[in-house]
């Protein structure tokens, strides 16, 4: 009888509701929320303020810069402070700032805010992935793509969010307002779960030195893929127009099928993440990224090219981001300080690559912009592929 409550009280204490596994993925449905929610609201926050379209455009760069800050500053915090009372608090902001959003007329206030929403999003973004790698340590990989393609599902339904309550209400408040609302349910039952503890409160039987050149190169991993990926969601609607491949209805498919079979391949990731090891999964990926936009680039023309291309490349994107930190987390005992470099280096690729890319677009063309993006990842792999050389021949060494 002891033997049988003692194991239902186990079975208790991993129930899914009670390890907090659940509730990281709903947070990141939230978190791609918030994400998607600034570029269909735009317009209306022009408005508000009585602004233009070029000067609300400050708001991206508010919310990359504040992104950034929050990398920076935010990871340490995980190392120091109970995770699930840092995650929460964050989500508290985040509901507090998306209230003000909506209501504020006066432009520099609300670029204050945005960037205020970039710190928090960049803590809980940091924060889930951590905790999601302090749980389940070495068998992160299906955990993480099922997190991302969570927030893929947060993303896609963003539009439709706004789109509805725009349409029921004629205003954009009740977009920020219920998600803020969302936000708050997920913040109590954070304090209600026990936090992760950190990895380097473990005693491993073989301890991971922390390599400054294998964390260097992770983050430079980060840099270039992020910049390709949102260089070419960023990007291909006008690629597509300018080379006239579709009109600007297609492209706008095109662009959405690109996300899609992102969030598509986070799904099927899951599974492979079972299956394979992450240094497998990342040459796959990196491989199908170049293939894909070699169909692109050598058929130019071909309307069918432009879309298997797209699709391939969605997918092929879609397991790197977490794949790599499944990868970074068998290799390195992960903590907060050394995690935020990593977030620090994928915000910066997304706010800096695709600037310079379209800077090459506007000077030289669509053709070159594109081979850019081509360049990126062929550094990316070969910067992966002799970064595991030279951790292969340490081992054999040692």
């Amino acid at each position: 009888m002891k033997f049988i409550n003692q194991t239902h009280s186990n079975e208790h204490r991993n129930h899914p509701l009670k390890t907090g596994t659940f509730v990281y993925f709903i947070s990141f449905i939230t978190l791609g929320l918030f994400a998607s929610i600034l570029g269909p609201t735009l317009p209306y926050l022009a408005k508000n303020t009585s602004t233009g379209l070029s000067e609300i455009g400050l708001l991206f760069t508010a919310r990359s810069l504040g992104y950034i800050v929050g990398a920076l500053q935010g990871g340490n915090a995980f190392d120091r402070f109970p995770g699930h009372k840092l995650l929460a608090a964050i989500l508290i902001s985040l509901g507090v700032v998306g209230t003000l959003i909506p209501v504020v007329y006066w432009i520099w206030i609300l670029i204050a805010l945005i960037f205020l929403l970039g710190i928090g999003e960049a803590v809980l973004d940091i924060g889930v992935n951590l905790l999601i790698v302090w749980k389940y340590r070495g068998k992160t990989g299906p955990f993480l793509n099922a997190l991302h393609f969570c927030f893929g599902i947060g993303a896609f339904l963003s539009p439709i969010f706004v789109a509805q309550a725009i349409l029921i209400t004629g205003k954009i408040n009740w977009a920020f307002w219920l998600l803020s609302f969302l936000a708050l349910p997920i913040a109590l039952w954070f304090l209600q779960i026990k936090s992760p503890e950190p990895t380097n409160n473990y005693d491993y039987n073989d301890p991971k030195p922390q390599n400054l050149s294998l964390v260097i190169m992770v983050a430079t991993l980060f840099t270039l893929y992020v910049g390709a990926e949102v260089s070419y969601g960023g990007w291909i609607y006008t690629y597509t127009t300018e080379q006239g491949l579709g009109n600007s209805t297609s492209a706008a498919y095109l662009t959405s099928a690109f996300w899609g079979a992102l969030t598509l391949g986070r799904l099927l990731g899951i599974p492979l993440a079972n299956h394979l090891n992450p240094k497998k999964i990342i040459f796959f990926d990196l491989i199908g990224c170049l293939i894909s936009l070699g169909i692109i680039l050598f058929f130019q023309d071909n309307y069918l090219a432009i879309w298997f291309g797209t699709l391939g490349l969605g997918l092929s994107m879609a397991s790197y981001f977490p794949t790599m930190m499944a990868f970074a987390e068998r290799r390195i005992d992960l903590s907060g300080q050394i995690t935020r470099w990593f977030f620090f280096a994928a915000g910066l690729g997304g706010m800096i690559l695709p600037w310079l890319f379209g800077i090459l677009f506007e000077s030289m063309g669509a053709i070159p912009a594109m081979w850019a993006i081509m360049i990126d990842l062929i550094i990316a792999l070969s910067l992966f592929g002799l970064g595991n050389l030279v951790l292969e021949k340490k081992v054999l060494i040692s």
